[in-house]
């Protein structure tokens, strides 16, 4: 089994998860109802600076190196490259870290749930997209 990192298509699912995060906490979508839930005021993130961006930026990109891995395994797995996979792949590795991972713990910090389902979604559409790009690159 040789898998290869395709660095370019790291780097656009990296830029394609920045997209999505600016996206979708944005005013004009969860952005005010998440504030709501969070008790997070525009001051409180101005004063945060640049750091959460900073984190979400490695975040987003030690999750695309990831899914460059697990997508070419799967496609050995499956006998087939295609985008397919690659969503399935990146729906799996939601649904096993990343929705569980975060409706437990907010399930023990008694978040709203309509704060986990955000959340979940934002983590859905992430790992959706960031896989799309690397399972169209290849």
């Amino acid at each position: 089994m040789d898998i290869e990192v395709n660095w370019l298509a790291v780097v656009l699912a990296t830029l394609a998860g920045m997209i999505c995060a600016k996206s979708w906490y944005r005013k004009t979508a969860f952005g005010p109802v998440w504030r709501k839930l969070t008790g997070i005021g525009e001051a409180a993130s101005q004063a945060a600076g640049k750091r959460p961006i900073v984190i979400t930026l490695f975040a987003n990109l030690i999750t695309a190196i990831v899914l460059s891995v697990l997508i070419p395994a799967g496609s050995i797995v499956f006998g087939t490259k295609n985008v397919g996979v690659a969503l399935l792949t990146g729906f799996m590795a939601w649904l096993a870290f990343s929705a569980t991972t975060l409706a437990t713990h907010n399930a023990f910090e008694l978040k709203p749930a309509k704060l986990t389902w955000i959340n979940n979604g934002y983590q859905l559409v992430l790992m959706l997209s960031m896989s799309l790009v690397i399972g169209l690159m290849q």
